[in-house]
């Protein structure tokens, strides 16, 4: 039975296009199911009758006030794997059935985006565009990767990801996860250390390079706190694709300004925009992205997929995967 879906894309018309296209060419390609686009202008509630799914970009765009008027609505399908922002408690106490896409489906790309960083840090590539623009030729030296250690706090899909390509570039693998690593993965991904949360503070004096892997929740907020941050080596350098929270970002700040760290690359903060009061805009060695790295085409059409096999599950009169609420 075809279901009426209903897209309401970001409100800032800036936000790039490929979320949409992706969306639209799942359904089109489907055929099953008709995709309306909301219209952020136009009167909320009328948009509403009789829609069957609800499509929520990054779980960001929805509103209680979309809620209240998706009476109709058997799914509310989140096109997006992080749920801090999003506000699932209330989505549950309303009986809304809600479903998010898994790391899998953004793993390629924060993979890509975390190894991009890696290198543009060990080269030094801030410092390197300066000097060319400066018109000063053959500096800065960089670092080789191979023998690196690079430690993964985490170890999902992005994590996993991020270890075939690193292992490719001769680095040595570190990994902390909650859940039971398989022996044939410790021997896939050459880890030479792998461990609960509770030994992480065991690895942190032995990498070049951490990396962030986790959702955000009560539990990992803050899991580099400044104490922990202290435990690297001042030659490591901070990577996080993940979640700013992740990490404290004040006690970062002061160990990058206060040359404890030896660089960092980050994509997130814990407040977005990240202010352009922080002294980290004007490090020559820290790397600042605006949440890019899981933005890519293969992301939102691997999600849009996902979206519509949900919809031909509820269709069915099956429930949808990867259901939160």
């Amino acid at each position: 039975m075809p279901l009426k879906v209903l897209y309401p894309p970001a409100y800032d018309p800036s936000f790039s296009s490929i979320p949409d296209d992706a969306v639209r060419l799942a359904f089109d390609r489907a055929g099953r199911h008709e995709l309306i686009f909301f219209d952020h202008s136009a009167e909320l509630e009328p948009q509403f009758e009789d829609i069957d799914v609800v499509i929520d970009l990054g779980g960001s765009v929805g509103t209680r006030r979309m809620l209240h008027a998706a009476t109709s609505v058997r799914l509310w399908q989140v096109l997006g794997y992080g749920l801090d922002h999003f506000e699932l408690d209330y989505w549950g106490s309303q009986g809304m059935v809600t479903a998010h896409c898994p790391g899998p489906n953004s793993a390629v790309a924060l993979a890509e985006f975390a190894m991009m960083q890696i290198l543009m840090l060990a080269r030094r590539y801030p410092e390197a565009r300066a000097m060319a623009e400066a018109q000063r030729w053959s500096t800065p030296f960089g670092m080789e990767l191979e023998d690196r250690v690079l430690g993964l706090v985490g170890f999902g899909a992005s994590a996993r990801a991020l270890a075939t390509r690193a292992l490719a570039f001769g680095m040595r693998i570190m990994a902390i996860e909650k859940q039971p690593v398989s022996s044939e993965d410790i021997e896939l991904f050459r880890l030479e250390f792998v461990a609960g949360p509770e030994r992480l503070d065991e690895m942190l004096p032995n990498l070049d390079f951490v990396s962030m892997h986790l959702p955000l929740n009560d539990e990992t907020h803050h899991m580099l706190d400044g104490r922990r941050l202290r435990l690297l080596p001042p030659s490591a350098y901070v990577i996080n694709v993940a979640r700013g929270a992740l990490i404290d970002e004040a006690a970062m700040s002061d160990a990058l300004v206060n040359g404890r760290l030896a660089g960092a690359g980050l994509d997130v903060f814990g407040e977005e925009p990240f202010p352009l009061t922080s002294p980290l805009y004007g490090l020559s060695n820290v790397i600042i992205t605006p949440h890019i790295s899981g933005g890519t085409d293969g992301t939102y059409r691997r999600r849009a997929a996902l979206a519509v096999e949900n919809c031909d599950r509820i269709s069915r009169g099956q429930g949808p995967h990867f259901r939160v609420a």
